[in-house]
């Protein structure tokens, strides 16, 4: 009798943030697009840093990880997502302001500030998965993951049609936008049922909390993040650079911009199966076809530097993100009990975008020292890691299937 209203309840608040996740989520591809581009822009030299700005968005989602989880665990849900698009709202202002001001450092602390916002953004995977059945925890996940796929498409285009608005001053238009897709997505949350602490997210609830180090400790918590991290900062390192390569080899800025449409698409759309591919084939071997995508994507990217190759790379890349990062989130999701889901999620989501972090400011000083083939080069080690995590993980479970008694 219970399970119905749960599945629907689960369902209803899936599509809220699904549709929260496709209006707020779109200052990522905004911030990513033109980022590099508007910092190119503003620095008379030291161009090496131009991926600074995306290192701040990526900074901010990272540091902003543990108080987003911790406002809203005693905020509720509603209350705290709500708050979270007002800082994304803060951000856009922030950077609007520091290119009109010609101020490098002010535009880089607004792209931080979003970041902050995008922490919260984050939190909607998990959200979304609280207090649904098991069944239905991974289809929650690919579910609001799938509201990307209007993000994909409503962020470049604001790019693309405010990127000149309020000339002469660059890129100053499209995060004007971003306070006002703040707006429209806090309206949207206003839908969403305010619940605090977590749910049955393991399947566990009503247990007592572990401590943090009991839960990482566990092999697949620690493959599951190993791979989110792989996966994650891949794609943010070549990501990242991709805009500067395609703009450095005499391509035009909406080309560019377009490119990162189709990649971010590429990101999301697959998140309609996803779930139920997880469901049937198991998270692991998702992750693993996800690992693939990305070695192909370094391929493309090798083989040349005419703009179908561009576009084929980054499209691969979103592809491999999907599966890789989709399927890493459900093997952690199967490993924390709901009284830990704060703190389990805070760190996860620390350590994932500190890293990622990291690898947009090395995307920059490694494409201006070394180029866009270097930037691919690097592919190819971090996928070896995330398979070899995934064959050792696979081994340790055959030997405690072997040894647990019938």
């Amino acid at each position: 009798m219970s399970r119905a209203p749960a599945a629907a309840g689960a369902r209803r608040a899936a599509f809220v943030l699904a549709a929260a996740q496709a209006v707020l989520g779109s200052a990522n591809p905004i911030s990513v697009s033109i980022g590099a581009l508007a910092g190119h822009y503003l620095l008379a030299a030291e161009k090496s840093l131009a991926t600074l700005p995306v290192t701040g968005f990526t900074v901010g989602v990272a540091v902003g990880a543990i108080p987003a989880a911790a406002i809203v665990r005693r905020a509720g849900q509603r209350a705290g997502f709500m708050a979270g698009a007002a800082v994304t709202g803060l951000g856009g202002a922030l950077a609007a302001l520091g290119l009109f001001e010609h101020s490098f450092r002010l535009f880089v602390l607004g792209l931080l500030v979003i970041g902050l916002g995008g922490a919260f953004v984050q939190q909607f995977r998990f959200a979304a998965a609280d207090n649904a059945p098991s069944a239905f925890k991974a289809r929650a996940i690919s579910l609001v993951l799938a509201g990307g796929v209007v993000t994909a498409i409503l962020g470049p285009q604001i790019v693309i049609f405010t990127r000149e608005l309020l000339a002469p001053v660059m890129f100053a238009g499209s995060f004007v936008a971003v306070v006002g897709l703040a707006a429209v997505g806090a309206a949207i949350l206003a839908f969403l049922p305010s619940r605090r602490g977590g749910g049955a997210v393991g399947g566990l609830d009503g247990l007592p909390a572990r401590p943090l180090a009991e839960v990482v400790r566990q092999p697949r918590f620690f493959v599951g993040l190993l791979c989110a991290v792989g996966t994650y900062a891949l794609m943010s390192f070549v990501m990242t650079g991709a805009p500067l390569a395609m703009v450095g080899c005499g391509f035009s800025p909406d080309e560019a911009t377009l490119g990162i449409s189709w990649h971010v698409m590429a990101m999301f759309a697959p998140s309609f199966f996803t779930g139920r591919l997880i469901a049937r084939f198991g998270a692991a071997a998702v992750v693993a076809a996800g690992l693939a995508l990305l070695v192909a994507c370094g391929l493309v990217a090798l083989s040349g530097i005419a703009l179908w190759q561009f576009w084929s790379a980054l499209v691969l890349l979103g592809l491999g993100w999907n599966f890789g990062f989709i399927g890493a989130t459900a093997m952690v999701a199967d490993t924390y009990r709901a009284s830990e889901q704060g703190k389990v999620l805070g760190f996860h989501d620390f350590i994932l975008f500190g890293t990622v972090a990291a690898a947009s400011f090395l995307s920059g000083v490694v494409y201006d020292a070394w180029g866009w083939e270097a930037l691919n080069w690097v592919t190819f080690p971090v996928v070896a890691l995330c398979v070899a995590a995934l064959a050792a993980l696979r081994l340790v479970s055959r030997r405690e299937a072997l040894s647990t008694p019938e």
